[in-house]
């Protein structure tokens, strides 16, 4: 491990101008837990309430779902660029150039998130044809219907993104909780009438995910609008790109997009591979996807809490502070997800039985999930959270270099040669995954113990 054996004494620290108590951390990383399994518990719930349509509804929406997780996870790149910047001048006292950050962080989200939405549907035959490969006919239909209604819902989930990462700069993680649960809400219930009560296709869980993004997108903006914020829209806002402060949010939000939008591009290409395995193996691949997602929560909740912790932190220019947290936090992520995937474990037959799965793809899944619980609970934190610290540090290209050339060698090339050429099949693709993982936490760690990060910002 990359933590230090030094021992130190929490309460002694606290007192001595550290910027977080540990009642402070749990402040504002309960709330992401809560906001994380609503967003994943959604996805679930989707894909299961979709299931009594039929089993090629679920394969259509869970393909279609790997595009749109891309996506977001583009704009929720930028947005971190955002709450980068912003929380550096939170950690510096200068509020004022921080709003100027809100103004242009939200204003390039609306225009790329608009140009994105434009392509995708200009794209939609390669999209269908092309990335997915050879998929029944009943799957493409599903697929073309649920793609063509929720991507107007693109430049919403866009802008909610970033609009939550200003919030989580402020150590505010309550508002974004408070909105993810309304959406969600919204979308559950629209999901449980348009699907039970009116007996509609894909188009039921379709729906209620643009109206319910709609809605959140609406609700974050008018919070911003609160002068009362530490992080608020400028009093005089106007519609204007301004060069040198963009230039800073993307220096930071440009190689995180690139390196998730990698990222899910080879998971698409992956999925691509799966794809041609047959109905069960996309199920299985969906099943696992989604469970699994779950028991990570409380992971990419912390690493969303630490990114925070560490820009105030870099802003104040205290890189003591920024180990500290690093090390605690990650701590505190280790024992959680532990729990958590033996808890999920425990409900493998509960699960397989909601989600209505056949013997062979039920059998499947099963393995994939307790393939991932072991290797979640040895090196998810490093692989995935560790590198926050880097990022907020401004190593961001570092970052990038090492997530991509692992997600492209390691993970696609791998799960072609061990899914597809030796026959391995869904199990091989995820194989390849956990090879990723190996390698990404090596990089990760060794940059973390060289230090160089700390003279990047």
């Amino acid at each position: 491990m990359f933590f230090s054996k030094k021992k130190t004494k929490e309460n002694v620290k606290e007192t001595r101008g550290y910027l977080y108590s540990s009642r402070d951390l749990k402040k504002l990383i309960g709330p992401l837990v809560v906001e994380q399994y609503m967003a994943i518990t959604i996805g679930m719930l989707d894909t299961m309430m979709v299931s009594v349509v039929s089993e090629s509804a679920v394969s259509g929406v869970s393909l279609v779902d790997a595009i749109f997780i891309l996506l977001i996870n583009v704009f929720t790149a930028l947005g971190t660029g955002g709450a980068v910047i912003a929380g550096r001048y939170l950690g510096q006292k200068k509020p004022e150039q921080g709003c100027e950050v809100v103004d242009q962080l939200v204003i390039f989200t609306a225009v790329a998130s608009v140009a994105i939405m434009a392509l995708l549907y200009a794209c939609k035959y390669f999209v269908l044809n092309v990335v997915f490969g050879a998929i029944d006919a009943e799957v493409e239909y599903n697929c073309n219907v649920y793609l063509m209604i929720t991507s107007a819902s693109i430049p919403f989930i866009a802008c909610y993104n970033s609009c939550a990462a200003l919030f989580r700069a402020m150590n505010d993680s309550k508002t974004p909780m408070k909105i993810s649960i309304l959406m969600n809400a919204v979308h559950i219930i629209g999901n449980a009438v348009l699907l039970y009560v009116f007996r509609m296709g894909v188009e039921g869980v379709a729906v209620p995910t643009l109206f319910s993004r709609v809605l959140a997108a609406l609700c974050m903006l008018l919070l911003l609008k609160n002068q009362k914020n530490e992080l608020h829209f400028s009093e005089h806002f106007q519609f204007r790109l301004k060069k040198d402060v963009l230039k800073s949010i993307l220096y930071i939000g440009i190689p995180n997009s690139l390196e998730n939008s990698m990222f899910q591009l080879g998971k698409i290409l992956v999925l691509s591979f799966v794809s041609g395995m047959g109905t069960y193996a996309i199920t299985a691949n969906a099943i696992g996807n989604a469970m699994n997602a779950m028991a990570v929560v409380p992971g990419i909740s912390m690493g969303f809490a630490l990114l925070a912790v560490v820009s105030q932190c870099v802003g104040a220019g205290d890189y003591e502070q920024v180990k500290y947290y690093t090390k605690k936090i990650m701590k505190w992520e280790y024992g959680v997800i532990i729990a958590t995937n033996i808890c999920i474990i425990s409900l493998l037959p509960v699960i397989m039985k909601l989600y209505h799965a056949s013997s062979m793809t039920a059998d499947a899944a099963t393995k994939i999930m307790i393939m991932h619980a072991v290797m979640a609970c040895l090196i998810w934190p490093i692989s995935f959270t560790l590198p926050n610290t880097l990022r907020a540090s401004g190593d961001v290209i570092f970052t990038m270099a090492a997530a991509i050339v692992s997600m492209w060698v390691f993970r696609v090339i791998c799960a072609r040669v061990i899914g597809v050429t030796m026959g391995v099949g869904v199990i091989g693709v995820w194989i390849a995954m956990f090879i990723d993982w190996i390698f990404r936490s090596m990089c990760f760690t060794v940059r973390y113990k060289k230090g160089k990060w700390k003279t990047k910002a």
